[in-house]
C-alpha cells in the first residue's frame, strides 16, 4: 500500500542559529558566579509621604498618652477609698485656735504707719448680714477693734437692737491704740458691701465673700482641698440654703448631715468661716428647727461659743 502523504525529514535539514526565535521579555541570568549580579534598582520614596507617615506616628504617640492619663484619672474616681486621702490631707491643715494670738495684721494687711486700718461695711437693716456679726465678735477676742454704728440717710429707721449690735465701747481709748477699725452702716443696698483702707483695694459685695476675707484675718492656713470644700459650704449656705427653694435647702440639710456625722465641723476638726455662713443661714431661713439630728448638735455647739449667742440675741 503505498502512502498518501510524503514529508521531508526535519533531521536532515539543517538548523542555522540566526533562526532561533528571540525572548520578549529578557531575564537576568541566573547561572552567573555569586556576587556578579547587578544590584536591584532602587526606588526613591517621595518626601511629602515621609512627612505624612512621620505625623501619623506622633498623633499616635499622643493618643497613647492621652489614653494613659484618662485611664489614671478614671482609676482615681472609680477608687472607694478616694475620699478618705481626701479627710487624711483635711487632717494635715495647720489649724490654730482663733482665740491665740499669733496672726499679724501689718504682715496680711500692709504696714500703713500713722492710720489706723479701717474696715466698712454697708449693710441693709431689713436683712442684716448675721455672719459678720459672728465675726466682728471672734475677732474682738484677737485684737484690740474699735468698733462704731452709724445709719445712712437712704435709711428711714433702724431697730434698736442693731443699732447697739457691737454693744458699748467700755473702755475709749486713743485710735492709735486700737489695731482694727470695724464700722458697720445701715444703708439702703441690695446687698452687703465692704471697702477697706488701702486704696488699691477693690471694694467686696457679698456676705460670702466679706465673710472669707475677714475670717482670713485669724491667719489660718488651708490646703487647696480644705480651701475648696469652705468655699463651697459658704456657696451653698448663701445661693441654696439662704436664698434657694424649699427643695434646695432639704438638700443642703441632708449633705450636712452626712458631712457632720463624719466631724464635729463642716470641714475638719476645727471652725470655720463656712460653720458661721452656713449657722447665720440657718436662723435666718427658720429652719434650724426643723434640722437632722446631726445639724442640730451641731447648732448647739456653735451657740455655746459666746460670738453666735450674742448674735442670737439680735433676732428675739
Amino acid at each position: 500500500m503505498a502512502a498518501m502523504y510524503k514529508v521531508r525529514p526535519v533531521h536532515s535539514a539543517g538548523v542555522l542559529p540566526g533562526h532561533l526565535p528571540t525572548c520578549m521579555y529578557p531575564v537576568p541570568n541566573l547561572h552567573r558566579a555569586a556576587g556578579t549580579a547587578a544590584p536591584p534598582p532602587q526606588e526613591e520614596v517621595d518626601p511629602s509621604l515621609q512627612a505624612l507617615e512621620s505625623r501619623q506616628e506622633e498623633i499616635l504617640k499622643r493618643l497613647y498618652e492621652l489614653k494613659s492619663a484618662v485611664d489614671g484619672l478614671s482609676k482615681m474616681i472609680q477608687t472607694p477609698d478616694a475620699d478618705f486621702d481626701v479627710t487624711n490631707i483635711i487632717q494635715t491643715d495647720e489649724f490654730s485656735p482663733l482665740t491665740t494670738n499669733g496672726a499679724d495684721l501689718d504682715l496680711m494687711l500692709g504696714k500703713d504707719y500713722g492710720a489706723l486700718k479701717d474696715v466698712v461695711i454697708n449693710a441693709n437693716p431689713s436683712l442684716p448680714p448675721l455672719s459678720l456679726l459672728v465675726i466682728h465678735s471672734l475677732l474682738c477676742e484677737r485684737y484690740k477693734i474699735l468698733s462704731a454704728v452709724h445709719t445712712h440717710s437712704s435709711v428711714k429707721s433702724v431697730p434698736e437692737n442693731l443699732l447697739k449690735c457691737f454693744g458699748e465701747q467700755t473702755k475709749k481709748q486713743p485710735r492709735h491704740e486700737y489695731q482694727l477699725g470695724f464700722t458697720l452702716i445701715w444703708k439702703d443696698v441690695p446687698k452687703p458691701q465692704m471697702k477697706f483702707s488701702i486704696q488699691t483695694m477693690c471694694p467686696i459685695e457679698g456676705e460670702g465673700n466679706i465673710a472669707r476675707f475677714l475670717f482670713s484675718l485669724f491667719g489660718q492656713k488651708y490646703n487647696a482641698v480644705t480651701s475648696t470644700l469652705i468655699d463651697s459650704w459658704v456657696d451653698t449656705a448663701i445661693f441654696q440654703l439662704k436664698e434657694g427653694s424649699s427643695k434646695e435647702r432639704g438638700a443642703v440639710l441632708r449633705s450636712m448631715n452626712a458631712a457632720l456625722g463624719k466631724s464635729s465641723w463642716l470641714v475638719g476638726n476645727e471652725l470655720t468661716v463656712a460653720d458661721v455662713v452656713a449657722w447665720c443661714a440657718l436662723q435666718q431661713t427658720g429652719t434650724a428647727n426643723t434640722a437632722p439630728a446631726n445639724v442640730q448638735k451641731w447648732m448647739k455647739s456653735c451657740e455655746n461659743l459666746a460670738p453666735f449667742s450674742s448674735v442670737m440675741k439680735l433676732l428675739k
